[in-house]
């Protein structure tokens, strides 16, 4: 069994050592949704909300977020990202906006939580600026889909 990295061996919390792990490119892609009433939807894809263009607003949400993962998560190291990006589609028959985002590094530490962080603020965003008009909009499947580098290689769901 594997074992938790972020706990010495006396089980206190810490910052793993990446000093001596070989600098790899590495990549994480990760998804969710939001789902929502199908006249708020409408209103994001005809632009006409009064608070202004709201996946472009998500989008440059989720790339600010994804910089400041180290900030955020108390024992991710601070990365210097090489690139993100923040890809939402409206899903008319879901009802739903998906949230697609890629982060990219070269480094000691892979990027997964800078992709996650990435989604959930952008979906986050776009819950803040409609949520005058719908409440009960719903993050859904918010998920690394894949991860590539370092010594564990590359995973896919």
């Amino acid at each position: 069994m594997n074992k938790l990295t972020h706990f010495n061996q006396e089980g206190d919390a810490h910052m793993v050592d990446v000093g001596n792990k070989a600098c790899t490119d590495r990549i994480a892609i990760a998804e969710g949704m939001i789902t929502m009433q199908p006249d708020t939807l409408k209103l994001i894809m005809a632009g006409g909300h009064k608070k202004g263009d709201v996946l472009g607003i998500a989008r440059v949400a989720g790339i600010m977020a994804a910089k400041k993962t180290g900030e955020l998560i108390p024992l991710c190291h601070p990365l210097m990202l090489t690139h993100i990006s923040v890809d939402l589609s409206p899903l008319p028959e879901q009802n739903a906006v998906h949230c697609q985002t890629t982060v990219k590094t070269t480094g000691q530490t892979g990027v997964e939580m800078e992709a996650l962080i990435a989604v959930q603020i952008a979906l986050l965003t776009v819950y803040d600026m409609c949520k005058a008009v719908d409440r009960g909009m719903t993050l859904k499947k918010i998920r690394l889909k894949k991860k590539s580098g370092g010594k564990s290689g590359t995973w896919e769901r």
